[in-house]
């Protein structure tokens, strides 16, 4: 593959996993299986491997994907709540070993059952239980205290002396011999039944009311120290000592001493799955020394010491009653299976991804068909297989449709894509993920403003564009099914509140293809307006050090067309805000890097006060950077720049520069 060809397979790979990410975390709607959404990041992460020069920051394998829950207090946790990397066969689990010893000869491992259930962070100031929160993107989460306050198995207050004050780690789970019963009694009181026991627990921690989630029965298993004063030579010995504080360690944590053994170990565990008080779906390995876990490290999203082993998904067989259609963000149209509803491991299924029109002709799967179903990862369901056999003769195969099915323009479908798309940049479809984006929480933070109110404002004709949002009057919106004045009040407020977030959440709302959040930000401390931004060429946005070719290029092309500048003339008549004042700070003309963990500082909070005082934040080391800050355990950017000669600061002599001491 040539390096032209590898940018556009690059690309589509990162708009795929992008809208999958959208799916799961904001609409709660996934459409594939996690095994399938890993290897579309595998896929991603060894072409971008290949060609390290094609990395861009808002690429997907350059972040923490997910969002925290609303109806919360949002927390910073003390440090970032990374994933797992995933493994599904055992020959994939040597291959970690490999790369372990490539660095590390003598590796000893913990393996422990990973919990299906809602993963919380608690933290504790002398001895005592002060804040609990979700994991929620892994930088921010939702603080959920009170709710966890409710749950006996977490101390309120610690036993002994080695975590009096610390940030643990675990899972709440909800136990299913509980579980069965709790549905059985909501059953009879005609209230809402959970699909399972992972769904119950996540449910029950989004109560608003802890009264609630004292009256059911969760659950806790601990299992890693991310922060502490006291420092543990391996994890052995931080579970022992979670332990001896009085927290639930799960019994069946054992200790590998080499990757055969830990092999073995995931064997014996799949098959007394099924005899457990508690759902699992797959090991986790550690490497038990804390010492070898700081020389292997962290990539931004998944530590090189851990890897999450799945065991085999559940399948189940049933009828495909139909195959619709789904139409993304960038308009490709997606077929969907609408099953026969069925129990798979747990869960009833009803809908399956089929994921494009070649795979389904590949796979020859027709309407009326008995299907293999499964939910690959234990989450996401797909349809595996049809059983040709059973076949009566009056399935009937699903076309490629020649026009879109929301608003009958004709599809396009290019000779190097698989995809078929709508091509109308209007389609109600398209429209409607626009909308989302533009009043999502990172962008202008339009509150009440859910994806059911936008279909009912699109089908009632009251918005073609996002502009549209804000001439919305409280007589067209009481004319909305299920719109009292209150509801139209608070969405009033909500949009007109908007109107003054800063510039750089406008540039990000705008949805410009490849510029996230730390994008929207270099560009906003770097031209302070809309109007001077649109102005700028591809070749002078490159010159914006973290800003990579394809980004400056996308952004000089949004700008250069006559619909975006209709749009941006609009929000400008509007009153929304498209400036920010232009101050000289201390730091400007200031480049910062920053690496490893502060002590006291997020960095997210670290790079705002940075720009608040007129510095920029870069990604990656240079000649040009005036300060790298350093924490502890740093990754390479140090080393490069000891190298450079460049001047490295710790948090102290940071916050000095920054004014903050």
């Amino acid at each position: 593959m040539n390096k032209n060809d590898a940018k556009k397979l690059i690309q589509k790979l990162r708009d795929d996993i992008n809208y999958h990410n959208y799916q799961y975390y904001i609409e709660n709607n996934p459409v594939i299986s996690d095994y399938e959404y890993d290897m579309l990041l595998k896929k991603l992460e060894a072409l971008e491997t290949q060609y390290p020069d094609l990395i861009t920051s808002d690429s997907p394998t350059q972040r923490i994907g997910g969002e925290p829950l609303k109806g919360f207090k949002t927390v910073e946790h003390k440090i970032p709540m990374l994933s797992l990397d995933n493994a599904y066969s055992y020959d994939e689990l040597r291959e970690f070993d490999e790369r372990i010893k490539k660095n590390i000869t003598d590796v000893q491992y913990i393996c422990e059952p990973k919990i299906d259930g809602a993963s919380i962070a608690l933290i504790y100031e002398n001895g005592v239980f002060i804040r609990g929160a979700t994991r929620g993107d892994g930088i921010k989460g939702d603080d959920i205290t009170s709710n966890l306050r409710t749950i006996r198995s977490i101390p309120l207050r610690l036993q002994g002396s080695d975590l009096q004050n610390a940030e643990v780690r675990g899972e709440v789970y909800f136990p299913i011999s509980s579980f069965k019963k709790f549905n059985k009694e909501q059953e009879k009181k005609g209230e809402q039944v959970f699909a399972n026991p992972r769904n119950a627990a996540a449910g029950s921690l989004r109560q608003l009311d802890p009264r609630i989630v004292a009256s059911r029965p969760l659950d806790t298993f601990l299992y890693y120290i991310s922060y502490s004063e006291k420092d543990f030579k391996s994890q052995e010995k931080a579970l022992e000592t979670l332990r001896t504080a009085g927290f639930r360690v799960n019994p069946l944590i054992k200790k590998a001493s080499d990757i055969e053994e830990a092999i073995s170990y995931c064997k014996t565990l799949e098959t007394k799955r099924e005899t457990l008080d508690y759902e699992i779906d797959g090991v986790v390995l550690k490497v038990n020394s804390f010492a070898q876990q700081r020389e292997l490290g962290s990539t931004i999203k998944h530590p090189r010491w851990a890897i999450a082993f799945k065991f085999t998904a559940k399948q189940a067989t049933t009828r495909l009653k139909d195959i619709v259609i789904q139409v993304g963000r960038t308009g490709t149209l997606t077929p969907v299976a609408i099953l026969q509803p069925v129990q798979v491991g747990g869960v009833t299924v009803s809908r399956a991804t089929l994921h494009n029109f070649d795979e389904l002709k590949r796979k020859d799967i027709r309407i009326g068909d008995m299907v293999l179903v499964e939910r690959s990862g234990d989450v996401i369901p797909q349809v595996v297989k049809s059983i040709s056999e059973k076949r009566t003769g009056e399935e009937k195969a699903r076309a490629i449709p020649r026009k879109c099915p929301v608003c009958e323009s004709d599809v396009i479908r290019t000779l190097d894509e698989v995809a078929v798309r709508c091509p109308n940049k209007q389609c109600p479809a398209r429209l409607k993920w626009r909308i989302e984006y533009f009043a999502s929480r990172d962008a202008m933070d339009i509150d009440h403003l859910g994806g059911q109110t936008i279909d009912k404002l699109i089908e009632k004709g009251l918005v073609d564009t996002i502009a549209d949002l804000y001439s919305l009057t409280e007589k067209e919106l009481l004319t909305l099914e299920g719109f009292k004045e209150k509801s139209v009040r608070n969405l009033l407020d909500s949009i007109k509140k908007s109107k003054q977030q800063g510039l750089a959440r406008l540039i990000y709302g705008l949805g410009i293809r490849h510029v996230g959040k730390y994008a929207s930000q270099l560009l906003a401390v770097q031209y302070h307006s809309i109007d001077e931004l649109a102005k700028k060429t591809a070749e002078e946005l490159t010159q914006i050090h973290g800003l990579g070719d394809k980004t400056a290029e996308a952004i000089a092309t949004f700008f250069a067309t006559e619909e975006n500048i209709e749009l941006i003339n609009k929000l400008k008549d509007i009153g929304i805000r498209t400036k920010e004042t232009k101050k000289e700070g201390r730091l400007t003309g200031k480049k910062f890097v920053f690496t490893g963990t502060l002590p006291s500082m997020s960095r997210p909070d670290a790079s705002d006060l940075v720009m608040k005082n007129g510095g920029m934040v870069a990604s990656a080391i240079g000649k040009d950077i005036d300060y790298v800050i350093v924490g502890a355990d740093p990754g390479s950017k140090y080393e490069k720049a000891k190298k450079l000669g460049l001047t490295i600061l710790d948090e102290n002599e940071f916050k000095k520069v920054v004014g903050e001491s």
